[in-house]
């Protein structure tokens, strides 16, 4: 059981995850553990699945011969998420596997442009988000999480894709959240990817360390301590005056 989470950016992607693992015994779970949830491959394509942990280490297979041997300069964006549902569906269909139990974000760079793509967990058919929708969880924790992004991008995204830094700021504090209000399953530490272009046009994923997490963590408390909870003092009229809720400045 997990969620995951995906946010495009106009700098960059960023993937999120819980860190659980649930064991089972034909389906009644027995043990949780912690565990690395996001996969990283050939440097610059990030994987993060839910459902049969079997099926993301053959799709995560998929991916990694997948960007040695196909020509990805000659394809559109959505003829690469197209190979990728078919070959996996091809590869799960080997075994008898129907598609139901796996679903799968993917982020990679594809000629200049930042591609997130959701395999969907019913059928595994591509969808690549855009300056339309550019946001998506997937996994036992959807409904918490889609609700907690949604209210995000009503406050805080009202004029479109966000840069990295809100985007990590945003995807990370939705996860936390998710984390916290989930009855089953899901349980931290969060765990953050991003892709990012580097300043030699080059591209770079990678998995933030706990350290590179804390100063959003930080502000994600004083933001929620300094402004959210303070506007119970005006509802009991301990105060009169209501303080605008800012986010850091992340452009600095």
């Amino acid at each position: 059981m997990t969620v995951i989470m995906g946010l495009l950016c106009n700098d960059g992607i960023v993937i999120g995850s819980d860190s659980a693992v649930t064991f089972s015994n034909v389906n009644i779970p027995t043990i949780e553990q912690e565990c690395i949830k996001i996969d990283i491959y050939h440097k610059k394509v990030i994987l993060a699945g839910t459902g049969d942990v079997g099926l993301c280490q053959r799709f995560g297979l998929i991916i990694e011969r997948y960007w040695l041997s196909e020509n990805l300069d000659a394809k559109h964006n959505i003829d690469i998420g197209k190979d990728l549902s078919r070959f996996a569906i091809q590869d799960f269909s080997y075994t008898f596997k129907n598609p139901g139990t796996f679903g799968a974000i993917v982020a990679f760079p594809h000629k200049n442009e930042f591609c997130l793509c959701e395999f969907a967990l019913k059928d595994f058919q591509p969808e690549f988000k855009n300056y339309k929708i550019w946001y998506v969880s997937m996994g036992v924790g959807q409904n918490i999480a889609d609700t907690l992004l949604g209210i995000i991008k009503y406050f805080f995204m009202e004029e479109g894709i966000p840069n990295l830094q809100q985007g990590i700021f945003y995807l990370l504090w939705a996860l936390e959240h998710t984390i916290k209000l989930s009855p089953l399953y899901i349980k931290g530490p969060s765990q953050i990817a991003t892709l990012s272009r580097l300043e030699n046009n080059n591209y770079e994923a990678k998995i933030l360390k706990s350290e590179d997490l804390f100063e959003h963590l930080e502000n994600i408390e004083d933001f929620e301590k300094k402004h959210i909870r303070k506007f119970k003092d005006f509802l009991e009229g301990k105060s009169t005056k209501i303080e605008i809720p800012k986010i850091p400045d992340f452009s600095k």
